[in-house]
C-alpha cells in the first residue's frame, strides 16, 4: 500500500507542479493593457450580435456608447427577438446617431446562429477595427481605448480579453471560474505570444474580442465556421492560419460580465460547444490525466497517507496540494475570483469532467445542441 501511495503521489506532484509552474509563468505576463495616452488609432464599429436580450441591451448600449478617447459607432443585431428588444435598440438610435438597428436575416441552413448575426454585422460596419462584444458584456469607459492601444503597439490582428465573471449561485462559483483555471493553467503564454501566428497556440474569448476588419476578411470571417459554437477559438485560429497576428489579455478592469444564472443554462452553455474543445475522443484522455491527477489527486492522496503514515507519499502530496493552492489563490486574486470559489476549486474540476463527458457521450448518441430557442448537430 505505501509503495503505491508512494507512486500515486509522485504522478500528483508532477501534475499539480505542472500547473502550478505554467499558472505562475502565465500570470507574470497575463495583463491588463496600459491606459491610452492621446486619442485612438481608429474608429471602432462596436458589433453586438441580440436574441432575446431585452433584459440586457439597454445596460450593454450605456456601456458602450460611454467609451472616452475611441471614435466608434455602436451596431446591434437583431435576432428574431420576441421580447421587445428591437424596439429598446431602436428607441436608442433615435436618441443617438452612434447606434444602428439592423434586423438580422432568417437563418440559413448549415449556420449557427451566433455566426450568422456576427457575420451581418461585420458587414454592416463602417470601421477598420470591428469589436464584438455579447449583449450581456458591460464595458468600461476605457475599454476600447486600452484594448485598441494594445491592438497598434504589439502589431497585432486580433486581440480577444477575458472579462470579470461575476458569479453569485453556487453553481456558477463552481463551473465559471475553471474557465481561467483551464486557460492559465495550460497554455504556455510565453510560447503562444513569441509564435503569434501559430495557430495551435491560438486562444480567445468571443465575449470580447477586437479584429482588423481587413484580417476578419483576409480569414474567412465567421463565415469560415458557419456551424461551429466556439467563436473563440476558431476566429482566433483562423486569423493565425491566414497569417495574422493574436494575442490575449486580462480584461478584468476592462469589462465584466455574468454570463449564466442557472444550473440549466450553465450546463447548457458548457456543454454546446464543449466537443470543439476538450470533449473530444482524443483530447479528453489527455485532460482527464492533467486535472484528475493534478487538482484532484493531490488531496484525496495526501489523507490517505496521512490516515495509513504513509510519511514520503505525505510530503510529496502536500507539496502538490499546497503548490495547486497557492496557484489557485494568485489567479482567483488577479482575475477577482471569490474566495469560495478556491475553496471550491476541486468540486469545479470534478464538475468541469464530468460536463465534458457528458458532451462527448452525448455526440457520440447523436444528440443535438440546443441553445437559444435553437438546435444545431454536435462536433
Amino acid at each position: 500500500m505505501s509503495s503505491v501511495l508512494t507512486f500515486l503521489a509522485l504522478v500528483a506532484l508532477v501534475l499539480g507542479s505542472l500547473y502550478a509552474a505554467v499558472t505562475l509563468v502565465n500570470l507574470v505576463i497575463f495583463r491588463a493593457p496600459a491606459r491610452a495616452k492621446g486619442p485612438a488609432a481608429h474608429p471602432v464599429s462596436i458589433l453586438i450580435p441580440a436574441r432575446d436580450e431585452a433584459g440586457n441591451i439597454d445596460a450593454a448600449l450605456d456601456a458602450a456608447l460611454s467609451q472616452d478617447g475611441a471614435e466608434i459607432e455602436v451596431v446591434v443585431l437583431d435576432d428574431g427577438s420576441t421580447d421587445g428588444t428591437d424596439r429598446i435598440v431602436a428607441r436608442a438610435a433615435a436618441a443617438d446617431p452612434r447606434v444602428r438597428l439592423i434586423r438580422g436575416a432568417p437563418l440559413p441552413k448549415g449556420w449557427n446562429g451566433k455566426q450568422h448575426a456576427c457575420h451581418q454585422l461585420a458587414a454592416a460596419a463602417n470601421h477598420p477595427v470591428l469589436l464584438f462584444v455579447d449583449a450581456d458584456v458591460r464595458l468600461a469607459p476605457d475599454c476600447v481605448a486600452r484594448m485598441l492601444g494594445y491592438l497598434e503597439r504589439r502589431s497585432l490582428d486580433l486581440v480577444s480579453g477575458f472579462p470579470r465573471q461575476i458569479t453569485r449561485t453556487l453553481g456558477e462559483l463552481i463551473v465559471i471560474p475553471q474557465i481561467l483555471v483551464l486557460l492559465i493553467g495550460y497554455l504556455p503564454l510565453p510560447m503562444a505570444r513569441m509564435a503569434k501566428s501559430d495557430a495551435r497556440f491560438a486562444a480567445g474569448c468571443g465575449q470580447l474580442l477586437m479584429v482588423r476588419a481587413t484580417a476578419y476578411r483576409r480569414a474567412g470571417g465567421h463565415a469560415a465556421f458557419r456551424d461551429r459554437m466556439h467563436d473563440g477559438l476558431n476566429l482566433p485560429r483562423n486569423v493565425r492560419d491566414s497569417g495574422g497576428r493574436t494575442d490575449i489579455l486580462d480584461a478584468t478592469p476592462l469589462a465584466h460580465v455574468r454570463m449564466y444564472d442557472n444550473w440549466a443554462d450553465i450546463w447548457g452553455g458548457f456543454t454546446k460547444n464543449a466537443t470543439e474543445g476538450m470533449a473530444t475522443p482524443r483530447a479528453l484522455p489527455v485532460w482527464t490525466v492533467l486535472l484528475a491527477g493534478g487538482h484532484l489527486l493531490p488531496p484525496l492522496v495526501l489523507l490517505l497517507a496521512l490516515s495509513t503514515g504513509a510519511d514520503l507519499a505525505a510530503a510529496q502530496a502536500g507539496l502538490a496540494t499546497t503548490e495547486v493552492l497557492v496557484a489557485r489563490i494568485l489567479l482567483a486574486a488577479k482575475v477577482r475570483q471569490a474566495p469560495l470559489a478556491v475553496l471550491l476549486h476541486p468540486v469545479g474540476v470534478a464538475v468541469t469532467l464530468w460536463i465534458q463527458f457528458s458532451a462527448l457521450r452525448a455526440a457520440r448518441r447523436g444528440h443535438r445542441a440546443v441553445w437559444r430557442g435553437r438546435t444545431y448537430d454536435v462536433h
